[in-house]
């Protein structure tokens, strides 16, 4: 056995047993919370609020109690079938995207056709005053669901607006006609949130968007029916889109009146746009690449360094520059679904550091200060996922909150780690109250000039 060990090809022997954890010196792995017994499906996105971390899953969400990250516990679980669960909290509010056709807009439904009229798919809205026990309080149907949500407050803080992506129409769903390149706008009366309603759909791609290149993966391109992802950024009145085929920047001074400012393509190497942060000091934009979708391998010599992963662009005069991509260089087993997913900035002064879930990749800390040349600084992963079937496991989404990263598995279930590095160690100092991710707040105390 010992011999026949020796003889694998160097990369083979680099990959981790399954399960096995492997991580850089400077991260450790505080606890992992198992998945609660009552969501049958996948863990997907989160959000934070004070002492609780919300995650979502294909089957419902979860409410954890984070007071002691190193004790991270269950507090109660919410059964409401209807993917994927993307999530957003606000005050006594938790905002769900629901992109799966139901047949009515309840907790008990079941999953029908889109090409039923009747069918039932958007927002849920849920009151979680009590943790124990949350209450469903109102559903918003929008076209073609939600697939992913932003929550955009305004300045009064009387509403809460709401930018729902989605895409892939089809002429034969009646309420989901092509070519459907708009976004929907709900908006949310804090006073009276069940009065929550579609105010708006605005077209952000009146001339088509991008057509797409028709091919098989991996390299055909998605066209433009809609966006995967919007990150606003509300105190400096923008957001970037990430949008199929295209990369937009929005202004969104007007929430009930976005407004595309700059436009952008990557026709050489990006499948679909998937998702988008920007740095603190709104300069730059990092956009994501999900080369097929989650669910393949794309962490290997053959898809190579520049496909499904991350462009960094620096805003130049209102318009997006190129600067570099990144991809984790650790190179995955062929059963590992692995390509750039969803992360969030480390509040570091006078530096642009990001932690990011790269599925079955695991998790990465990037310092992209120098856009130009984007550092990974940690990591932590396990070996592939053999508890489920292959390409279908790992991290959704790896997010930095008040002095830990939390991760999302999809069926091993909430990660928490602890990264000690005099480049992030800063970061432990800074509070906030609530995080969304794709609703972007400045942290404190940023030195400007830096890394423009």
């Amino acid at each position: 056995m010992a011999l026949a060990g020796t003889a694998l090809p160097a990369q083979a022997a680099d990959i981790p047993a399954p399960g096995e954890i492997v991580m850089s010196p400077n991260i450790k792995h505080v606890l992992n919370v198992p998945k609660p017994e009552a969501l049958a499906d996948i863990h997907t996105d989160m959000a934070f609020q004070g002492d609780y971390a919300y995650v979502g899953n294909y089957y419902g969400f979860s409410i954890y109690d984070i007071r002691n990250p190193k004790k991270t516990s269950l507090v109660s679980s919410v059964v409401c079938p209807g993917g994927q669960m993307d999530v957003s909290v606000y005050g006594n509010l938790l905002f769900g995207s629901v992109d799966s056709s139901r047949n009515n807009d309840s907790c008990a439904s079941t999953s029908q056709p889109a090409s039923v009229k009747e069918s039932w798919e958007g927002m849920r809205i849920f009151d979680i005053s009590d943790k124990s026990a949350p209450k469903y309080i109102k559903s918003v149907e929008t076209n073609c669901g939600s697939h992913t949500h932003t929550l955009v407050p305004d300045r009064r803080g009387e509403n809460v607006y709401i930018y729902v992506s989605s895409y892939s129409p089809s002429a034969a769903f009646p309420d989901c006609q092509p070519p459907h390149d708009l976004i929907s706008i709900i908006k949310v009366p804090l006073r009276d949130p069940t009065a929550a309603t579609v105010v708006a759909t605005p077209n952000l791609f009146p001339d088509g968007g991008f057509g797409g290149v028709p091919g098989t993966y991996p390299d055909s391109k998605s066209a433009t029916t809609g966006c995967h992802d919007i990150t606003a950024y509300p105190e400096k009145g923008i957001a970037a889109g990430a949008c199929m085929g295209d990369g937009i920047l929005l202004d969104i001074r007007d929430p009930e009146r976005p407004r595309v400012t700059a436009q952008v393509r990557d026709e050489t190497n990006f499948a679909f746009w998937h998702s988008a942060t920007f740095n603190n000091d709104g300069t730059k934009v990092i956009f994501t690449d999900e080369l097929g979708g989650g669910t393949r391998a794309t962490c290997n010599e053959a898809i190579g360094p520049n496909r499904g992963a991350n462009a960094y662009y620096d805003i130049v005069r209102g318009q997006l520059v190129f600067k570099s991509y990144f991809k984790i260089s650790r190179h995955q087993a062929d059963t590992e679904n692995c390509v750039a997913h969803n992360g969030s900035l480390i509040p570091v002064k006078g530096r642009d550091i990001m932690v990011q879930a790269w599925y079955q990749g695991g998790i990465s800390v990037v310092d992209f200060t120098d856009s130009a040349h984007p550092q990974e600084i940690a990591y932590f992963e396990r070996g592939p996922d053999n508890t489920a079937p292959a390409l279908s496991g790992g991290f959704w989404s790896a997010y930095y909150y008040n002095g830990y990263i939390y991760g999302s598995d999809f069926n091993l279930g909430l990660d928490v780690l602890k990264i000690n590095d005099p480049r992030t160690n800063q970061a432990g100092s800074v509070r906030t109250d609530r995080l969304n991710v794709q609703s972007q707040a400045s942290y404190p105390g940023h030195g400007h000039g830096h890394g423009h």
